[in-house]
């Protein structure tokens, strides 16, 4: 059966961004990724637009916008997809389906957020959305208070991994670096992320400011096709595996110290792909927080429960180690415009498996895993990324 290949990515600067609007960050992008696939935006045959919102815009009917940069696409399919922090793999893998269903030859997905326009209570208060309001919408510090009640419940049983979720900010800030779209590009250092200081507070104890992803303004695009077409254009990277699975959304119903639908996601979509994860180069994974990063070595099966901490800090994780996990610097270091980045995550895993990384580019890049996730590990979203040969 064909595949669906990424041909085209747009990606604009992460952070506290000038433009007024999520519109003028949807143009940012849209053009820019048609123009890289090598296609004429009248031959695109519908969009898939990601965003959040939940109360960052009141302009919340997105998915036309889009025909106000490329005004070819007026009367083709364009249709906004929501889930939570996965938004942007929802609308991915949206445009994938399209593709395979053979209702059309080429897609364009674009994902946004403006973050940084409404006060930080505000903030906090509208990312509990992606939480089981009627158990966990008290919870103090927002949705930082929610995984540090997953850390604190995981310290609980496995011991205190203060250490571990320090090496991973530690580690991705030091990748961020070398990311020109990443919205903190300083290496921060191990001892600074160790330290509870006043310039690294506890938000939600035991998290610290490190530990917690930035908000963010930010877009990014994609155009996919059919495996055949991409034969004929410049570049293309082809899935070979998407899958998305969905567990319970209050935490009370589940053993929050395990991401046990990120797990599920991980099998069924190495399974999908025949592949071990051994077989991947690299890994960009959805670092919110940094006990999220440390749960997901677990599910996906590079440590056993509670030894997540070992991949960090024998440096199985970083760029020169065996699996190498956010070499971008992850949302942490990237930036987290909530729409925006799981189409970030797959535009910049495209880039480093087509050799254009640039100052990211690592030296081996044949496959890669993308892990996107909504809420704390309730919608689970991995897509098998490699170059499409022959």
């Amino acid at each position: 059966m064909t595949e669906a290949c990424i041909v085209g990515w747009a990606h604009s600067q992460f952070g506290k961004s000038e433009a007024p609007d999520v519109e003028t960050l949807i143009g940012e992008v849209a053009g820019a990724a048609v123009a890289d696939a090598g296609v004429a935006p009248g031959e695109i045959d519908a969009v898939f637009v990601s965003l959040f919102n939940n109360g960052f815009s009141k302009q919340d009917f997105p998915s036309s916008l889009v025909l106000q940069h490329l005004p070819e696409l007026r009367f083709k399919p364009a249709t906004r997809y929501e889930n939570a922090c996965a938004s942007g793999s929802a609308a991915v893998h949206g445009a994938r389906d399209f593709l395979l269903a053979g209702r059309g030859r080429f897609a364009l997905v674009v994902g946004a957020e403006k973050m940084t326009a409404t006060p930080g209570p505000q903030v906090g208060d509208i990312l509990l959305n992606a939480s089981y309001r009627k158990e966990e919408g008290d919870i103090p510090a927002g949705f930082a208070g929610v995984f540090g009640r997953i850390a604190e419940r995981y310290f609980q049983r496995y011991g205190d991994q203060s250490d571990a979720l320090a090496a991973i900010a530690a580690k991705n800030h030091k990748n961020g670096v070398d990311n020109p779209y990443a919205q903190m590009r300083r290496d921060l250092g191990y001892e600074f992320c160790r330290t509870v200081s006043d310039k690294n507070p506890y938000v939600a104890p035991p998290l610290k400011r490190t530990d917690c992803s930035l908000v963010s303004d930010g877009a990014a695009a994609l155009v996919l096709t059919d495996e055949e077409t991409a034969r004929a254009l410049g570049k293309a990277v082809r899935f070979r595996a998407a899958v998305q699975v969905n567990d319970f959304l209050p935490i009370s119903k589940r053993d929050i110290t395990q991401f046990e639908g990120a797990a599920q996601a991980w099998r069924r979509a190495l399974s999908e792909a025949g592949l071990k994860l051994e077989d991947l180069s690299f890994v960009e994974s959805h670092d919110c927080f940094t006990i999220a990063e440390l749960l997901e070595y677990e599910a996906m099966g590079l440590t056993k429960p509670g030894e997540g901490a070992r991949a960090v800090l024998e440096g199985w994780t970083r760029k020169d180690g065996k699996l190498p996990i956010n070499p971008s610097g992850g949302l942490k270091a990237k930036g987290h415009p909530i729409g925006a980045t799981g189409v970030s995550m797959h535009a910049i895993t495209a880039m480093q498996l087509a050799g254009e990384a640039g100052a990211m580019q690592l030296p081996k890049a044949d496959r890669a895993g993308v892990f996107n996730m909504g809420g704390a590990a309730v919608a689970n979203y991995v897509s098998i990324l490699e170059p499409l040969r022959g």
